[in-house]
């Protein structure tokens, strides 16, 4: 065959794979300063044998085990055929077919690197190479200098970095979904994005590597130990696991169990000061997580601070479910709040009690308002505050995406003895902050190899409980998917039906600006539904950081508006911002609807003379797995 010659001029597409390729050559030439560029010594060579076995030993033994053992039942969460398939529906639904959204990422790709390059003194648009390299793309997880220090891995970042924006964006124009469809299609394009980082691999991520040439490998020998004890507790590890326990250094403030039935125990704090209010708290954690993340240690400590405000403080200690409560629905829990608010009244001979509902407990407490003011018994409740919580779930975020009859079904198969698997709602959670809750710690723990840190947060979000199926199910049915607690008497606590519009008790309403569980604007809505006065407050940070706050910290801020405004956004115009914790002021509006106070004394103190009580706090309930 002939070869036919052409005098042509090259054309943009020759000319940027001509410098492409000398671009590559260039870089792989100077990718990682000190390299070896010689033969390896013997010793080098038998050491990287050494971690290659050991490596390829533990995944086998790893693999041995799950084969003589069954597949444990975490491990359907992780079933690549359903992650194919899931996959499979994403790439069909996404328009990455269509010959000018090819063209249009080439051309965007071939920009990129002629810009990208040039920053280095590589190709036509080269310049000098000297001062920091201007990126067109930054992001947090590619700030350390060595994504920039070599073209090749900047390349790879800001290439990265592009696909990924523009995957989004495609998503977010994909053609023929409803708006549902089309946000689940875009949450699930981060999330395959996020997991697809070049961070994520040992071979494209420069820390890594440098990690493992200077280890020679034994950073993966104890990372693979980590990803291996993971599997197995089927739980991503945040933090040492030796490093808390509770009651030794965790929920530690004084107090004793007065109470409890099968679902919860009641905790009655020590008072530390000789006058409490006298109206009570009692605070109702959500039981998605164990009560201590109001009391991780004594800095922090919610719990410990409003009892040293002069307040006679009760927790609620959800139990962890297991066979015996399988059958235990929302009912239960409203009852439960109801149950123990009549015990706190008897018991401390009060005819009311102040209320605090965490998130889930939140959304309960709500119910439990709207519950005692059809039965005429509102009183009992003096003030109710609501800690991130949410009643109406048009707008509740991307937890919402995942309530359609797939994830319904899922959740089904993965119920054992009637509970639902707390490990499963965690690795939700997680996924929802990806970045942050789990591609930082598979780098850090599986490529890595770096020891875990102590981090009382951290331990506590790891500390998971397991949820009655049957009532977590019908959770995310009726109150995320179909929104029902805000249609009256659209649902019914024990043949009672629940309207919120007779909530007439005076409410205060916590939000984070920045939570991803219960976004401001979802917990905003209940002021929409409620009759009584109502006192709003946005916070600073999340979800946890956003709540645990203490004044001494001297961290974030909150903001307020005293105008009777109608949405968030009219909030937020007018709000007055004030630096540092929210808590002074939640407290001055609860002395605010009593301050008679009482001494400190009798059935005050748990445990004193004649007081019969359970054990000390903080319980057997919140220990049990």
């Amino acid at each position: 065959m002939s070869e036919t010659l052409n005098d042509d001029p090259p054309t943009p597409l020759e000319k940027l794979t001509e410098m492409q390729s000398e671009a590559l050559r260039q870089m792989f030439a100077q990718v990682l300063p000190g390299a070896p560029t010689s033969m390896p010594e013997p010793a080098d060579v038998q050491q990287w044998t050494l971690v290659a076995g050991k490596l390829q030993k533990m995944w086998l033994d790893y693999a041995a085990e799950q084969a003589a053992h069954g597949q444990p039942m975490f491990a359907q969460l992780f079933d690549p055929v359903r992650w194919a398939q899931q996959v499979g529906a994403w790439w069909k639904a996404m328009p990455l077919g269509d010959p000018a959204v090819q063209q249009s990422l080439w051309e965007d790709g071939m920009a990129l690197w002629q810009t990208v390059l040039g920053q280095y003194g590589i190709g036509p648009s080269a310049k000098s190479a000297e001062g920091e390299p201007e990126l067109p793309r930054q992001d947090r997880r590619f700030a350390d200098p060595r994504w920039r220090d070599q073209p090749v891995f900047a390349l790879i970042h800001q290439t990265y970095l592009m696909l990924a924006e523009q995957i989004v964006a495609l998503a977010d124009k994909a053609p023929g979904l409803d708006a549902k469809q089309r946000e689940q299609l875009k949450f699930s394009s981060r999330a395959i994005v996020d997991a697809l980082s070049p961070a994520h691999f040992p071979l494209t991520n420069p820390i890594v590597l440098e990690r493992t040439l200077a280890t020679k490998g034994e950073n993966l020998v104890k990372g693979m130990e980590h990803l291996i004890a993971d599997l197995k507790k089927g739980q991503l590890t945040h933090v040492d696991p030796t490093a808390f326990e509770v009651g030794r250094n965790i929920a530690v403030t004084p107090g004793k169990v007065v109470y409890e039935t099968p679902l919860y125990q009641l905790i009655q704090y020590t008072p530390t000061t000789d006058q409490v209010l006298e109206t009570p708290l009692v605070i109702f954690p959500p039981w998605i997580n164990r009560f201590y993340i109001l009391d991780l240690n004594e800095k922090k400590s919610f719990i410990r601070w409003a009892v040293a405000q002069g307040i006679s403080v009760f927790v609620v200690s959800w139990r962890s479910a297991d066979a015996s409560l399988a059958e235990t629905m929302w009912d239960d829990y409203v009852l439960a709040q109801v149950e123990a608010i009549d015990f706190v009244r008897a018991r401390l001979g009060v005819p009311a009690v102040h209320a605090i509902g965490y998130c889930v407990a939140g959304t309960t407490l709500a119910a439990t308002l709207a519950w005692l003011a059809r039965k005429g018994e509102a009183d009992q409740v003096r003030s109710a505050t609501f800690f991130t919580a949410q009643v109406d779930f048009e707008r509740a975020g991307d937890l919402k995406l995942l309530t359609d009859d797939a994830q319904m079904a899922l959740i089904e198969s993965l119920s054992a003895d009637g509970t639902f698997d707390g490990r499963y709602m965690a690795a939700t959670f997680n996924a929802l902050r990806g970045p942050d809750l789990i591609w930082q710690y598979v780098i850090n723990n599986y490529l890595m190899g770096e020891d875990y840190p102590a981090f009382d947060l951290l331990h506590w979000n790891g500390d998971v409980t397991n949820l009655p199926a049957k009532w977590h199910k019908a959770y995310l049915t009726d109150l995320y998917r179909d929104n029902k607690l805000v249609e009256p008497d659209a649902l019914a606590i024990a043949g009672t039906p629940l309207d919120l519009g007779r909530i007439e008790t005076p409410v205060y309403i916590q939000a984070g600006k920045e939570d991803h569980i219960a976004p401001a604007e979802s917990v905003w809505r209940l002021i929409r539904h409620v009759k009584g006065p109502w006192k709003f407050v946005l916070a600073g940070s999340g979800h946890i950081a956003g709540v645990v706050n203490p004044p001494e910290a001297g961290k974030y801020q909150y903001w307020t508006n005293p105008a009777k405004v109608s949405t968030l956004e009219e909030f937020v115009a007018g709000a007055t911002e004030t630096k540092g914790s929210w808590w002074p002021d939640w407290v001055e509006w609860l002395r605010g609807h009593g301050e008679a106070t009482v001494p400190a004394k009798g059935k005050r103190v748990p445990g004193g003379k004649g007081d019969s009580v359970i054990e000390d706090a903080p319980g057997r309930y919140v220990k049990a797995r």
